[in-house]
């Protein structure tokens, strides 16, 4: 799982006819304390997720189709799957 932040939604014209009432999002990975990492990803959002949100998404096919489309199959490689309250540190 990859800990990310949501910098928007993304707005598709057209998309594939499993897609349809899923929102594609743009997230950001982040570390746990908020820092940045890496490249900035496009997943489908399952959990009506919004900008400015910590999410969880997950970044494995079969994990990620089931989750944002309830059937296993589709073409997805990442999804949001959880929003997350809080981090906590030791």
């Amino acid at each position: 799982m990859i800990l990310a932040k949501v910098l928007g939604n993304v707005v598709a014209t057209q998309k594939n006819q499993r897609y349809s009432g899923a929102r594609i999002m743009l997230v950001q990975p982040i570390n746990p304390d908020g820092t940045v990492r890496g490249v900035s990803m496009l997943a489908l959002d399952s959990v009506d997720s919004g900008e400015g949100d910590v999410v969880l998404v997950v970044q494995e096919g079969w994990a990620a189709s089931t989750a944002s489309t309830g059937e296993p199959g589709a073409a997805i490689d990442s999804a949001i799957v959880g929003v997350v309250d809080f981090i906590e540190e030791d």
